[in-house]
C-alpha cells in the first residue's frame, strides 16, 4: 500500500525516538515487528494517565503516551535475556531489511545481538542504533533522555523569556522535540541506506546519537555563533533573525505575528495605520528593526492595543502578512484547515472499539499511506510472526510461552 511495501523492519527500540522512526516506515508501507518485553513491554505503555478508554469506559491500560507512537505494527514479545529469545531474534534479523534499536552502547553485545554479531548472518541488514551520545566518545556509555539533552545540547538555553524578565528562566519544549527529530533523522538515513544496498547489495551500521541530533537541530543559530562568537540568548517568541516575528498583544489577548520582509512589514503598517513607520530609517529594512528592536516593539504594541484579536487575524490575512492565532490543542483540532486535511483519523481497536489518531503528514499524489492497523497490544502478533517466520509449532510456542521466552 505505501512506498515502502514489502521492507521489513526489526524494532527493538523503546519510548520515542525509535518507535517515531518505525511508525513512519510502518505508515509508508514497512512491516515492522516491534519487540517487546513480555509481561511489561515498551517503557511507555506504562506512561499515564491518560489511558484509552476501553467499550466500558474504563482505563484499557494503553497509555496515550505508547498509543502516539506505535500505530502499524505488530507486537512480538520475547524475551532477549534468555538464550531461546536470543534465538528467535537472530532468525528475525535473517530475514529483514532492517534492525532499529535504542539500547544503551554495547547494551546488546552481551546477548550476541550487536550489528557485529548479526551482520555475518544477514550481509544487507541495515543496523541502525539510537543512543544518547553516539557509539563512541567519553559519554558513549552513558544514558540520556530527551530533557537532558535540550539542557546538554543549547536548546534550553535559548528556549524561554529573557533573563531580565518575569520567568525568565530556561524552558524545556513543550514536545520532546530532540527524540522526535532524531526519530525523523533515523527515517532519512534508513531510507538512503535502502536506497544504497540498491547498488552495493550491502547493509551498514547507522549510528545516530540524540546530542548529535540536538546539536545539528539548532540551525541559523549555531550559525548566529559560529560567525560571531556570541552565544545567542532566550528570547521568548521572538526570533533573533527577523524583527517583528513574536507574539504581540492586541486589546483581548495575544497573536503570533511572523514578518519574514520589508514588503510584509510596510503591509502590517499600513494594516496599523502607521505608514509612516514603514519607510522611518529605524524601520524601513530588518537589519535596521534589528538594531532598534525594542522600540518598535514597544510601538508595535501600542498600535496592537487599538484593536481585538480577531480583527487583526482578519486584516493581516488579508494584506497576506503572516499570523495567526496561539491555539491550545482544542483549537488546533478545531481549525477548518486542519480538519480539511483530516489530520486526525481513527483506527479500529480491539479493546476500545477504535482509537484516535493523528495522520502522517506526508500526502504522496500517486502512492496511498495506509493506516488499516492500531498500536498493537502487547504480544498481539506473537504467534503469528513467529510461526510464519520460524516455523515454530503451536506446542513449540506453547512450551516457549510457559518458559517465559515469549509473552
Amino acid at each position: 500500500m505505501g512506498p515502502l511495501a514489502g521492507v521489513k523492519i526489526l524494532d527493538l527500540s523503546r519510548v520515542l525516538a525509535g518507535p517515531w522512526a518505525t511508525q513512519c516506515l510502518a505508515d509508508f508501507g514497512a512491516t515492522v515487528w516491534k519487540i517487546e518485553k513480555p509481561g511489561s513491554g515498551d517503557d511507555t505503555r506504562q506512561w499515564g494517565p491518560p489511558w484509552l478508554n476501553d467499550r466500558c469506559g474504563r482505563a484499557s491500560g494503553e497509555s496515550a503516551y505508547y498509543l502516539s507512537a506505535n500505530r502499524g505494527k505488530q507486537s512480538v514479545a520475547i524475551d532477549i535475556s534468555q538464550p531461546r529469545g536470543q534465538a528467535l531474534i537472530k532468525v528475525l534479523a535473517q530475514r529483514v531489511d532492517v534492525l532499529v534499536e535504542n539500547f544503551k552502547v554495547g547494551g546488546l553485545a552481551k546477548y550476541g545481538l550487536d550489528y557485529a554479531s548479526l551482520q555475518p548472518l544477514n550481509q544487507s541488514l541495515i543496523y541502525c542504533s539510537i543512543s544518547a551520545f553516539g557509539q563512541d566518545g567519553p559519554e558513549a556509555a552513558g544514558a540520556g533522555y530527551d530533557a537532558m539533552m535540550q539542557g546538554k545540547g543549547g536548546l534550553m538555553s535559548l528556549t524561554g523569556n529573557p533573563e531580565d524578565e518575569p520567568g525568565g528562566s530556561p524552558q524545556k519544549v513543550g514536545v520532546a522535540v530532540c527524540d522526535l527529530m532524531t526519530g525523523m533523522y533515523a527515517v532519512a538515513a534508513i531510507l538512503g541506506a535502502l536506497y544504497e544496498r540498491r547498488g552495493s547489495g550491502l547493509g551498514q551500521h547507522i549510528d545516530l546519537a540524540l546530542l548529535d541530533t540536538q546539536v545539528a537541530m539548532l540551525a541559523n543559530q549555531n550559525m548566529n555563533f559560529l560567525l560571531s562568537g556570541q552565544s545567542p540568548k532566550r528570547m521568548g517568541t521572538a526570533h533573533p533573525n527577523l524583527v517583528p516575528y513574536q507574539a504581540v498583544r492586541a486589546q483581548d489577548g495575544d497573536f503570533m505575528l511572523a514578518v519574514g520582509n520589508d514588503r510584509q512589514f510596510a503591509d502590517f503598517c499600513r494594516v496599523a495605520g502607521q505608514e509612516a513607520a514603514a519607510s522611518d530609517v529605524r524601520y524601513a529594512t530588518n537589519s535596521a528593526r534589528i538594531a532598534h528592536r525594542r522600540e518598535l516593539v514597544e510601538d508595535i504594541g501600542r498600535w496592537c492595543g487599538a484593536h481585538p484579536r480577531a480583527w487583526w487575524l482578519e486584516q493581516l490575512g488579508r494584506a497576506h502578512v503572516p499570523c495567526g492565532p496561539i491555539n491550545d490543542l482544542a483549537a488546533v483540532f478545531e481549525e477548518p484547515q486542519v480538519k480539511h486535511r483530516r489530520m486526525r483519523l481513527d483506527l479500529p481497536h480491539p479493546l476500545s472499539g477504535s482509537v484516535p489518531q493523528v495522520r502522517n503528514p506526508v500526502l504522496y499524489s500517486r502512492t496511498t499511506l495506509d493506516y488499516g492497523a492500531a498500536p498493537p497490544l502487547l504480544g498481539q502478533q506473537t504467534a503469528q510472526v513467529l510461526a510464519a517466520q520460524t516455523g515454530s509449532s503451536p506446542e513449540q510456542l506453547a512450551e516457549l510461552r510457559a518458559l517465559g521466552v515469549i509473552g
